[in-house]
């Protein structure tokens, strides 16, 4: 991914805020600059060439309000050619049914959009019924899965192996 990347979230419970800070944190602020959907346009992603998306999965599968309000607008964006990666917050213990599904939804609204998608993380340590945010043969999800409900010491490594994963960084 190119730097500057444009980091934007939704977040009504802080969860999201708090990984995309420590995203942030780990790359520097002169290389990924945080956009909260409450306050900035969608629109704003197309000063980017490269972004990641940070989206929770809110009750029983569905979209986050932030992303909800601006979901029309979402859908009208050309981001051909643009490099994409998503991370999603959702409770595999509360809503094992509708684990990640937000992030699914973002993950096929965006190849719609034209983006480039990558950063897809195993579902390996995970404990789930359903998902909406599966791929390659249900072996990954479309991006990286949080769960600050239940597995939340794991969060920090977690983010710390998509970002190498992703090529930004090769720290331990």
């Amino acid at each position: 991914m190119k730097l500057p990347i444009g980091l934007f979230y939704g977040s009504t419970t802080c969860y999201t805020q708090m990984v995309a800070e420590q995203i942030q944190q780990l790359l520097g602020k002169e290389n990924c600059h945080l956009h909260d959907l409450s306050t900035t346009s969608i629109q704003a992603c197309l000063s980017y060439d490269s972004l990641i998306f940070g989206i929770p999965t809110w009750d029983y599968g569905e979209l986050q309000e932030d992303w909800d309000d601006c979901w029309d607008e979402l859908t009208e964006l050309n981001l051909g050619g643009r490099e994409c990666a998503i991370f999603g917050l959702g409770d595999q213990g509360g809503y094992p049914d509708w684990f990640q599904d937000a992030m699914g939804y973002l993950y096929h609204q965006l190849i719609a959009c034209g983006a480039k998608l990558q950063g897809h993380w195993p579902i390996q340590g995970y404990q789930f019924n359903e998902s909406q945010a599966l791929c390659e043969g249900d072996r990954y999800f479309v991006g990286l899965a949080l769960d600050e409900e239940t597995q939340p010491e794991l969060t920090e490594n977690r983010i710390l192996e998509w970002l190498k994963l992703l090529g930004l960084t090769d720290r331990d």
